[in-house]
């Protein structure tokens, strides 16, 4: 099954990996660092947006690194690794379906979005989309621990799609009538987002220009949202069709945790979080004072 070829997908997974884990660090230690961050509540689901993605993106890494080195795991740190990547992915589409929420709410009742959702409860629900993110993996994880019912040996590869898919029927219907559901909840709630706020702000005039400031940052919204649900749709239908052309179900399945679902991780930083007049403000402000820092300490060298 192990193909020479397969490990090609690694160079993009490197590649994109490396472009957001460089920029994620930085907003996120922003957010934490400015005290007028961390009391908005977007900014805060924009921090866990990009923690998520930052864990899901080492966490596949290193899967797919071991992979490719045909490096033996055992069969329960695959299994651990596979919850952990459907936590953290979980995590992020919650957390980006909160996003649009919040910016209906602002916009919907900007006189009372301060008492609708304060920071305090902002924090509150993140730690509820943990809990929701992690309840079913975790619950997959001890009943595969319990009945035993594969073999715990050492592994050469560990593809997420054949972990889910050694289940037996009956947890594989489970997980697959989960995954949409929650697919299902997120896409009917960001639609019914998207279309209220155009039907609130359409008599303001902000979507009569074909360039507006609205207009496009609807569009790139739209395909954030659009790549982050995709690579989803596209596994829980390779999980439907699990025992037809293995193959192929396998190199699909690592095409999409190498390219699909690393590109908007990759984005989010840019489209997400430097789009933020106060992040990007911020951002500035910390390199300056390091190349400042930098500049005092090799003067201060030169002078001893």
């Amino acid at each position: 099954m192990q193909s020479k070829r397969m490990n090609f997908f690694l160079i993009p997974a490197t590649v994109f990996t490396a472009v957001t884990l460089l920029i994620d660090p930085l907003l996120l230690f922003c957010i934490l660092y400015n005290q007028s961050l961390r009391k908005e509540t977007r900014y805060l689901l924009l921090a866990n947006t990009l923690l998520s993605d930052a864990l899901f993106l080492m966490f596949n890494l290193v899967n797919l690194s071991s992979n490719a080195a045909n490096l033996e795991m055992h069969f329960t740190v695959c299994e651990v690794i596979t919850v952990t990547t459907m936590t953290t992915y979980c995590s992020s589409v919650l957390t980006v379906t909160l996003m649009v929420i919040d910016t209906f709410l602002a916009v919907r009742w900007p006189l009372r979005y301060n008492q609708i959702l304060p920071p305090s409860r902002a924090i509150k629900l993140i730690g509820f989309v943990w809990a929701v993110a992690a309840l079913y993996p975790l619950v997959l994880l001890v009943v595969m621990e319990v009945s035993k019912k594969g073999i715990h040996q050492s592994l050469k590869v560990c593809v997420v799609l054949i972990t889910l898919g050694s289940f037996g029927n009956d947890v594989k219907v489970g997980l697959y009538i989960y995954l949409n559901s929650w697919v299902i909840v997120c896409m009917v709630l960001i639609l019914y987002c998207y279309i209220r706020l155009y039907t609130i702000t359409k008599s303001s005039g902000i979507w009569s220009s074909r360039y507006s400031r609205a207009r496009l940052t609807l569009l790139a919204h739209a395909l954030m949202l659009l790549m982050y649900f995709v690579p989803g749709l596209i596994f829980t239908v390779q999980l439907g069709q699990f025992d037809t052309n293995f193959t192929f179900q396998v190199w699909l399945n690592t095409a999409n945790l190498s390219v699909l679902m690393l590109l908007p991780r990759a984005c989010a930083p840019y489209l997400y979080g430097l789009r933020y007049r106060k992040i990007y403000d911020t951002v500035q402000v910390l390199l300056k004072r390091r190349c400042l820092s930098s500049v005092t300490q090799s003067q201060q060298a030169q002078a001893s």
